[in-house]
């Protein structure tokens, strides 16, 4: 090991304190790059790494159409026309609407795969009825927070197609594959969550029909419109039956999510020039945001193998296949939960780690998989996760009361996930 690698291992542990400090993620890992490719006396490495990153067509294509339509249907109202709908027959379960309601999340999830997007369009008509229902409000936080792995079943989410196009895999194809561990984690998290209700005393009749509560329920829509609350999961449908009957077709992501935005435009009768403002600022909304950190954690990769890192690391894991695993999984939840976003340690493993799965016994989709779903899960336990921080606020309590709840859950999924990849 040269004294590159040590100063390396430094940057790296400085990189960690710096990201749960929550400095800014992309100037953590560019600056933390560049100063390991500098040391190692290869700079350019840093700077082609860049370029390379900021001009991957696939993953513009898929993130920013994604972000787009998802800038499109909260212009539009129709996620909250989604969530109303869902949940108007719901209000009168009892205690059985806290499964309930998270199946429903996790349901519209699948539609608005951001966290802190969910939290905003599901919280406050959700946390209201539950509370109203007799749930703490913690509680009724947890129901909404503990529901973001069906998620990934989304082709828009940004970690789909980064890791499909490692495997050279269809994105499709790849969600595909692990599409029911996908859906069992999200079982174990409403289980767990109900489980932990129980524990907890988390319900009672008695805590019903507050008036805090009823003040609360702000964003609920009375008559939601069911052309209105299908728009959010058009472009899901489309790829979805495209892959499995239509496959001739080859639908990329950002086709369907034009066809969902033109959906949308002429259902809600919205304003074009409105609509296609919004659509574009959100595609660069998901460029700034969602690329910027896969460029960031590509710049950061590429100083770790000019420093030599990735290969001590990955000759490490090649004699130690079981390490591989555990560093796929408990590097990104550490690191999730630590900073409240899975997303830098995710693209980061991927982008250094991943590549090499077939040198220590894995397959590539499965090991990125891993590292995907583990940095979500612990984003599920975080209290600095903007999304529980967010219901925390709507629910009026301490995010740690919210993470109290969802932490249980969190580390079923991560010991679920680690032997079910």
């Amino acid at each position: 090991m040269t004294w590159t690698f040590w100063i390396a291992i430094a940057v790296v542990i400085a990189t960690v304190y710096a990201l749960v400090k929550r400095y800014e993620t992309r100037l953590v890992l560019l600056t933390s790059g560049f100063v390991m490719a500098f040391i190692s006396l290869q700079p350019m490495v840093a700077f082609k790494q860049f370029d390379k990153s900021m001009t991957n067509g696939s993953l513009i294509i898929a993130i920013c159409s994604a972000l787009g339509f998802a800038a499109v249907i909260s212009l539009t109202k129709c996620d909250i026309h989604l969530v109303s709908l869902l949940m108007k027959p719901l209000k009168r379960l009892g205690l059985f609407l806290l499964p309930a309601c998270m199946i429903v999340t996790s349901v519209i999830s699948t539609a608005i795969p951001s966290m802190a997007g969910l939290s905003a369009a599901v919280g406050p008509t959700m946390i209201p009825i539950m509370i109203r229902a007799g749930f703490r409000p913690a509680m009724a936080a947890a129901a909404v927070g503990g529901c973001m792995m069906p998620a990934y079943l989304n082709p828009g989410v940004s970690h789909n197609p980064f890791i499909s196009k490692l495997a050279s895999m269809d994105i499709m194809e790849f969600i595909g594959a692990h599409a029911s561990t996908t859906v069992t984690l999200g079982l174990i998290s409403i289980i767990c969550i109900t489980i932990t209700c129980f524990v907890l005393g988390d319900f009672s009749k008695a805590a019903a029909n507050t008036q805090q509560a009823i003040e609360k329920a702000s964003n609920e829509v009375e008559h939601p419109n069911i052309l209105f609350a299908i728009a959010p999961i058009v472009p899901v449908v489309l790829l979805v039956v495209a892959s499995i009957w239509f496959k001739e077709l080859k639908m990329s992501v950002a086709t369907a999510m034009l066809i969902g935005t033109f959906y949308a435009l002429v259902v809600t009768r919205s304003n074009p020039e409105e609509v296609t403002k919004k659509f574009f600022a959100g595609m660069g909304n998901g460029y700034a945001k969602i690329l910027g950190i896969i460029i960031a954690a590509g710049v950061f990769a590429a100083g770790l193998r000019a420093a030599g890192v990735i290969e001590v690391f990955v000759n490490y894991l090649t004699h130690a296949n079981e390490v591989a695993k555990l560093g796929g999984s408990i590097g990104p939840f550490a690191l999730a939960v630590l900073t409240g976003s899975g997303d830098a340690a995710a693209f980061a493993f991927n982008e250094a780690v991943t590549p090499h799965a077939a040198k220590f016994g894995m397959q590539i989709d499965n090991l990125g998989y891993l590292a995907m779903m583990a940095a979500g899960i612990g984003r599920q336990a975080s209290p600095l996760a903007g999304g529980i921080i967010l219901l925390s606020g709507i629910a009026a309590v301490s995010p740690v009361e919210v993470v109290k709840r969802t932490a249980p859950a969190a580390v079923v999924m991560l010991i679920s996930v680690y032997f079910l990849c």
